[in-house]
């Protein structure tokens, strides 16, 4: 695919998906214009084929993590800029001047410098200059981790021990024995990528002979069988931060597998489970509790001594004829939000009603129902059920 192509089709409107688009928002957008403009599905539109293979081009494109992210830096390079229809006129230049396409003299700039030299390599061409082995950016790397309720709620620094590749130790990242060096591939002149003709748009893959390394080894070193990659165990700690749920996925930039040639490390990422508290719940970034209140409670208002997340107990009101499922406030009792403040705490008063009574209690009770005769709790009900 040329870099041309970068800069003309917007691949994001292709697949009718934003910017920011996660990769299985991607995918999934794919997969049904992919259904729709597919060739079998519409043997009567000439024109479905050429749009099957324009969602593709795009999806291949945006579905993999370096090429997309190539694709971006040149958007964000030229796109501002470049006019399809070329030209040097204000708001525009000439693709040709850019590229060294369909030009004489082979462009310009200072010591004659063309611009194909000095961006040809971020799309995995070398241009006229090729051969230099690429930076790689270090592979992703995801973990897990189970929190207590009080440290998703507070937040807590977690150790991680992970297993990645790294630069094997013997030869140095090169893959060779020791005293030899590894040579350019000669199938894709080191760019570590090969183009294959799809018939109306080329894709372009990692080189079938270095595996995209863009380096052909030839006396193997024993420790990495000329991977240049080895394995290695390494101790992180890391600060899992307050107000996190059960299944967030958590980025931990630069934390990942080491990058090769000079290249960035990856990411680390962390699933987070949460277990289950005997008392508390969450909604969002507040911490729920159910209190049990007695009857004289509920009517007569009552101090309820109650517990809080961090240990302290706190002492709320309950005002006189507190109905059941009265929901009262706590502040700063809740989840530590992005900010560093705290939610609150949301507390449901539920009545108790004891199961038996002894002789004096049914006695007082007795003498309550006479004295509260004139008052019935379901005065209406039938009323409003009729005209609903």
């Amino acid at each position: 695919m040329s870099t041309k192509d970068y800069l003309e089709k917007d691949y994001y409107k292709v697949l009718g998906v934003s910017k920011t688009a996660s990769k299985d928002e991607i995918k999934q957008s794919y997969r049904k214009l992919a259904r729709e403009s597919h060739p079998d599905a519409n043997t009567d539109d000439p024109k479905a084929e050429d749009r099957f293979k324009e969602v593709s081009e795009a999806y291949n494109v945006l579905s993999d993590d370096k090429r997309r992210k190539e694709y971006d830096e040149a958007r964000s390079l030229f796109g501002g800029s470049y006019r399809p229809g070329g030209g040097t006129g204000p708001g525009g230049f000439d693709m040709g001047d850019l590229f060294g396409q369909g030009t004489s003299g082979g462009g310009g700039g200072a010591g004659g410098e063309r611009l194909s030299d000095i961006f040809g390599g971020l799309f995995g061409n070398r241009g006229r200059g090729g051969g230099a082995t690429r930076s790689r950016r270090g592979a992703d790397v995801e973990t897990e981790t189970t929190l207590t309720f009080r440290e998703a709620a507070d937040g807590v620094t977690r150790s991680f021990q992970l297993t990645s590749e790294e630069a094997c130790p013997t030869c140095k990242g090169t893959g060779a024995k020791l005293g030899t060096a590894p040579r350019m591939c000669p199938k894709c002149s080191g760019t570590g990528h090969e183009n294959t003709n799809l018939g109306g748009f080329s894709l372009s893959e990692p080189c079938s002979e270095c595996k995209g390394r863009g380096l052909v080894v030839d006396d193997p070193c024993a420790t990495c069988n000329g991977s240049g990659r080895g394995k290695s165990t390494r101790t992180i700690q890391t600060r899992i931060p307050g107000g996190v749920t059960e299944g967030q996925r958590i980025r931990i930039k630069g934390k990942g597998a080491p990058g090769e040639n000079g290249g960035p490390a990856g990411d680390l990422y962390v699933v987070v489970h949460v277990k289950e508290h005997p008392v508390f719940g969450r909604s969002g970034d507040n911490v729920t509790i159910t209190v049990p209140v007695s009857f004289p409670e509920a009517v007569l208002g009552a101090e309820v001594r109650i517990p809080t997340l961090n240990g302290f107990p706190v002492t709320v009101k309950v005002p006189p004829g507190t109905q059941n499922g009265h929901k009262l406030r706590v502040r700063g009792k809740g989840a530590t939000r992005k900010d560093g403040t705290a939610g609150d705490m949301l507390v449901t008063i539920e009545v108790a009603v004891p199961k038996t009574l002894s002789g004096d209690a049914r006695e007082a009770l007795e003498k309550f129902r006479a004295a509260t005769s004139d008052y019935d709790p379901r005065d209406g009900l039938e009323a409003r059920a009729k005209g609903a």
